[in-house]
């Protein structure tokens, strides 16, 4: 804490310590205080045992790329040569520009993570993380060194709101219910009300935070200059978060009043933004397919089609994990008579379908000619590669032979990462490279791997992570192939000895 916020009236005094109180008994809002206190502490050099600024940087990775890339970005060329430290990158962009940076990031992974115990402090949530992605996607197109700054300021610039849906829900409520009947804005009851407009609110408690004063000043409302008008850095910032803030109220419902009413604030910020306003709305384009991903109850995120989505996918999982077991099933009712071939079969079958991979082959080792060759299966145009599908079974340090060693179910999520590449042999890439995801299963006998189980996903099918259940299942599917095989090897030996 810094400074303080006096209020105009007793009754606004009165409201700040309802809400301070509220706070207290709380707890702060979402992440918010942790994420400020342990970035400005960094900012302001702070005990430079604890807090250092490329520390701070490198403990978050996602961070440490979006400052190189900053750092690298032309707004910056005049220093020469490419940046590829981040202790480099301080002393090119400085504290406060990294700062602010970490600060918009933090904010936004806070705020988007947030399970607000209201529906009304979510929404105005999302409305704070959808202003700074407008803003972030418009300093970007005004190639401005204030970017980051200006992200922070609008997402903080509804603060005043996010503060009483989140603390003081019933009074929101009754602003709500005043403003409805009277036909008025929120913020046009609020003072009467509260004895504070919504901008002192969350004036109030950014001081109560100790936001640095420039982030303060670019928190204030700020209508569009006059052409020709001069603009000082901190009236950017400020008109930049007002138009966001604005934007992202517009842009929620997704609907052509509020479309009409982006367009309107185009054309009004415009010159003092320096950005044509065909420029901005392109901006403000991209950052709604951000938004999209990233919100989750926005209209602007189509929830509900997500939703459904999400329940399809579940629903298939678990009809596949039926399968799964099903199959199983009759493996063990055909443990002690059927053959390790008969066994591979089912097991092959089974994975094929209730995984619903898009190929799957069964590998079997021939000891005496000392390779692996696929034998079965399942999944169009296999049957043609089946041939082409052949490797020693001398160790070579590649995914198979690794599988093949330690015995382990294996999934590779993205066998196209380039770092993976050297890992993968010949044989696969000339055969089943079309592979965005498989499974590899081995099949261990007596201690000696006696071949495996393999099946893909290719691009039709939609990115997975295998479940524990599923892995779990797998683990019992090929437990029960060892046996059979074990059983025909025990057989055998004592055939021979016959």
């Amino acid at each position: 804490m810094t400074d303080s916020f006096k209020a105009s009236t007793p009754l606004g005094d009165k409201t700040l310590a309802q809400l301070w109180d509220c706070t207290r008994r709380r707890g702060d809002m979402p992440g918010f205080a942790k994420a400020i206190t342990a970035i400005l502490s960094a900012m302001r050099g702070e005990d430079e045992q604890e807090f250092n600024m490329t520390r701070t940087v490198l403990s978050d990775p996602v961070l440490t790329q979006k400052v190189l890339r900053l750092a690298n970005s032309g707004m910056y060329s005049a220093f020469g040569q490419h940046v590829n430290t981040v202790s480099k990158a301080v002393l090119v962009l400085g504290t406060e520009a990294i700062g602010h940076l970490a600060l918009g990031l933090k904010l936004i992974e806070e705020l988007s993570a947030t399970s607000a115990d209201t529906t009304i402090a979510h929404v105005e949530m999302e409305k704070a993380v959808l202003a700074g992605i407008v803003a972030q996607q418009i300093a970007y197109t005004a190639e401005s060194q204030h970017g980051e700054a200006a992200v922070v300021c609008s997402m903080l610039h509804s603060l005043g709101r996010m503060m009483m849906t989140f603390y003081m829900p019933e009074r929101w409520h009754e602003l709500q219910r005043l403003a409805d009947q009277d036909g008025r804005a929120i913020d046009d009851v609020a003072p009467e009300m509260l004895g504070l407009s919504m901008e002192e609110i969350g004036h109030a408690a950014a001081l109560h935070w100790g936001l640095p004063a420039n982030l303060v000043k670019g928190m204030r409302k700020l209508a569009p200059a006059e052409d020709g008008a001069e603009v000082s850095a901190s009236d950017w910032i400020a008109g930049l978060s007002t138009m966001s803030a604005l934007c992202a109220e517009s842009l929620w419902h997704d609907d052509p009043d509020g479309a009409a009413i982006v367009k309107q604030l185009t054309e009004s910020y415009a010159v003092m933004l320096g950005v044509a306003p065909s420029n901005l709305m392109h901006a403000i384009e991209q950052a709604k397919v951000v938004a999209a991903n990233d919100l989750t109850i926005a209209p602007l995120s189509r929830p509900a089609e997500r939703r459904a989505k999400a329940l399809a996918k579940t629903r298939q999982r678990a009809a596949g994990n039926k399968i799964l077991l099903s199959g199983l099933a009759d493996m063990r009712d055909m443990l002690d008579t059927a053959s390790p071939g008969q066994m591979v079969q089912i097991a092959l079958e089974t994975v094929y379908k209730g995984l619903d991979f898009s190929r799957a082959v069964a590998f079997v080792r021939n000891r005496k000619e000392s390779h692996y060759s696929a034998k079965i299966s399942f999944g169009e145009g296999t049957r043609e590669l089946l041939a082409a599908m052949t490797f020693d079974d001398a160790y070579e340090p590649n995914v198979f032979h690794a599988a093949l060693n330690s015995d382990r179910v294996i999934f590779i999520e993205n066998a196209r990462d380039a770092k993976f590449a050297a890992k993968l042999p010949l044989w696969w890439k000339s055969s089943l490279a079309e592979a965005r995801s498989f499974v590899i299963l081995p099949l261990s006998a007596n201690g000696q791997p006696a071949g495996f189980l393999y099946g893909d996903w290719d691009d039709s099918f939609p990115p997975i992570q295998l479940s524990q259940t599923e892995f779990s299942l797998l683990n019992d599917m090929r437990t029960l192939v060892v046996r059979a095989v074990e059983r025909r090897h025990a057989q055998e030996i004592v055939s021979s000895r016959v």
